[in-house]
């Protein structure tokens, strides 16, 4: 199935000094590559977004955002469907975040709150200076986060991009690096040579990954602890909350009250 692209925003206007847009992108659609004479914030409030900028290509779930910063080029799109929320931020604001680089960054549970609550204002009259003040508290919550590396590296090539995908779309697939190898006409050692090359991870370590950032993305959206083990596939729902626990050192349900 190929990537359908969407048309950007017939209304768009540089911010003056933030400006919010909301949006849904429905499995496998995505904004073709482009850049804006402005900074901005790549998040979604539910589902995971996929994202290429600057040469690198990577998935962000809904407990991180990325930083584009002016000029940046970049592609944003969902596998699966996502509720897209873009905070577009003027140089006069955001010159100085994330010392001009591409970033990604943890979503703290009050800046979520914010950028819910500025899209909820978007484009209503606002007398008393409410909406200014909840930009302002946007930018230092963006000023006090900081650059993490734990989004999930992204393949270029179309051959592994198609490999990522599948297991994406069924984290449960038994298939091991021998069973992709034939399926995709390379050897063992070139796919594992190849992966690695691309992605900075194995294939073993990639999956792994995954796995949290579809736990995440299914508890984000209400699914339970027992169904979410079962579409990741483990064996149980105590090796599922084994290996959350080891990553994100707090049980799944304990993540889904938002406690630690």
């Amino acid at each position: 199935m190929q990537w359908i692209p969407l048309a950007a925003p017939p209304d768009a206007l540089p911010p003056n000094p933030m400006t919010m847009r909301v949006q849904s992108i429905p499995p496998r659609h995505h904004f073709a590559d482009h850049f804006h004479e402005w900074n901005q914030v790549v998040y979604a409030i539910s589902g995971v977004l996929t994202v290429v900028a600057e040469g690198r290509s990577f998935l962000i779930s809904p407990d991180q955002a990325a930083w584009l910063p002016t000029g940046s080029v970049h592609r944003v799109g969902s596998l699966l469907g996502a509720e897209f929320r873009s905070v577009w931020i003027h140089d006069a604001l955001g010159e100085n975040l994330f010392s001009g680089e591409v970033a990604v960054f943890a979503v703290s549970p009050l800046l979520k709150t914010l950028i819910i609550e500025a899209a909820e204002i978007g484009g209503k009259q606002d007398a008393d200076g409410y909406g200014e003040r909840v930009f302002r508290l946007i930018i230092d919550q963006l000023r006090r986060a900081r650059s993490i590396a734990s989004a999930l590296p992204w393949p270029t090539s179309e051959a592994l991009s198609q490999l990522c995908q599948a297991l994406y779309e069924d984290p449960a697939d038994p298939r091991g690096v021998e069973e992709w190898s034939m399926a995709l006409g390379m050897s063992d050692r070139t796919l594992a040579r190849r992966f690695h090359a691309e992605t900075g991870t194995s294939l073993r370590s990639w999956r792994r990954r995954l796995r949290l950032f579809r736990a995440i993305e299914l508890l984000e959206s209400g699914v339970g602890v027992t169904r979410t083990a079962m579409e990741l596939g483990y064996n149980s729902t105590s090796a599922f909350t084994y290996a959350f626990r080891t990553e994100m050192k707090r049980s799944p349900r304990a993540y889904m009250r938002g406690t630690g």
